[in-house]
């Protein structure tokens, strides 16, 4: 982001465009900015596999019927997944945060005193058009991807209740 640290105090770690990359290249993140359909495909994946490996946690929540220990299961995945989205959702609003902002918070020793750096107007146009840009799908796909969860999430234990 910063040709010289005459022009950013900065930290390198702490700068937004930095921090973006950072994330982009993370594990954990790095799958939410795939394609749409390779987002689902991944998502399909993990739901798969999550509901074969909870399920032997299912059976010893309830084993009277086998519809409740499968809703069971259900429900596990589904919580799990709002746990997932509600990281990823975290991740990249902070990071939309630091781009959109005219103003960068640091710490130059970590010793807490923290610092205010006023981005200059080159630097706070690219940030907010990365931020515009890219990041925000990321964040609209992740919030659908929530609600649809928690909806799912709703409804099972609706059904659950139900029976």
């Amino acid at each position: 982001m910063c040709a010289t640290k005459k022009f950013c105090p900065v930290p390198f770690d702490q700068q937004p465009l930095n921090e973006y990359f950072a994330l982009k290249k993370s594990c954990f993140f790095a799958w939410s900015i795939f394609s749409n359909l390779k987002y689902i495909k991944i998502i399909c994946i993990m739901f798969i596999c999550l509901l074969i490996l909870l399920c032997p946690l299912a059976f010893l929540i309830n084993t009277n019927y086998i519809l409740q220990i499968i809703l069971y299961d259900l429900l596990l995945v589904t919580f799990i997944f709002i746990l997932i989205f509600t990281r990823l959702y975290l991740g990249w609003s902070y990071i939309i945060k630091r781009l959109m902002s005219a103003t960068v918070f640091y710490e130059e020793s970590g010793w807490y005193d923290g610092q205010v750096w006023v981005k200059p107007v080159e630097y706070l146009t690219k940030d907010r058009l990365i931020g515009l840009y890219e990041v925000n799908p990321f964040i609209v796909r992740v919030k659908y991807s929530l609600f649809l969860f928690v909806i799912l999430c709703f409804f099972e234990s609706l059904v659950l209740y139900l029976i």
